[in-house]
Parts: structure tokens; C-alpha cells; sequence
């Protein structure tokens, strides 16, 4: 069992950044594979961006240049740095943990609303 936890949500304003965090507890993070993704309202829950065990990323195109995401396997922590930031990546964002046994874990969200 892995618990997650979200900070760093926030009204920013188009052109901006923020850095997202989520931190894991409760088993063994190096060996997650950890994920980002979103929801906008009245739209269904989407990727946003992943990055293995072993360090290999995938973005959705949507962000691919612009966001980043990180993972620190000492502090069992994973990052989510988003730049250039648009009204269109207003959303709930939620950090996802694949376990090897393919069984996943969520986060409870942190709101990212981009508007001037």
C-alpha cells in the first residue's frame, strides 16, 4: 500500500509556472512507476506525463516542452515543473502510482488554475 500526497496547486497567471510535488509513504517508491494526470471540469481524467523506475518520461503532446516531470527515489518524491503554463491546463491534478503487481495508487488532487 503506497499513500500519495499533492502540494503545490495554484492560480497562476498564462505564461506562468508552478511546481507541483507529490510525496509517497508506505512502500517502496524506486520501483513505482509515477504519473501525473489531470481533470478538467465536465472532461474525463487524462495523462499528463509519466516517468519509470528507471527514469524514462512520456508526455502527453499537449505538454510535451513545457512540463517536465522528475522523481527523487531518496525523498520518495516525484515533481511535475510546468512552464508556459495556458488557461487550457486549468485543471485537477493528480499524481498516480503503477506498483510492479500493475495495481495503481492516486493522490487527492491539487486544483491548477491558470487565468489573468
Amino acid at each position: 500500500q503506497v499513500q500519495l500526497v499533492e502540494s503545490g496547486g495554484g492560480l497562476v497567471h498564462p505564461g506562468g509556472s508552478l511546481r507541483l510535488s507529490c510525496a509517497a509513504s508506505g512502500s517502496i517508491f524506486s520501483v513505482y512507476t509515477m504519473g501525473w494526470y489531470r481533470q478538467a471540469p465536465g472532461k474525463q481524467r487524462e495523462l499528463v506525463a509519466t516517468i519509470t523506475s528507471g527514469g524514462i518520461t512520456s508526455y502527453a503532446d499537449s505538454v510535451k516542452g513545457r512540463f517536465t516531470i522528475s522523481r527523487d527515489n531518496t525523498n520518495d518524491r516525484v515533481y511535475l515543473q510546468m512552464n508556459s503554463l495556458k488557461p487550457e491546463d486549468t485543471a485537477v491534478y493528480y499524481c498516480n502510482g503503477l506498483a510492479p503487481s500493475r495495481r495503481d495508487y492516486w493522490g487527492q488532487g491539487t486544483q491548477v488554475t491558470v487565468s489573468s
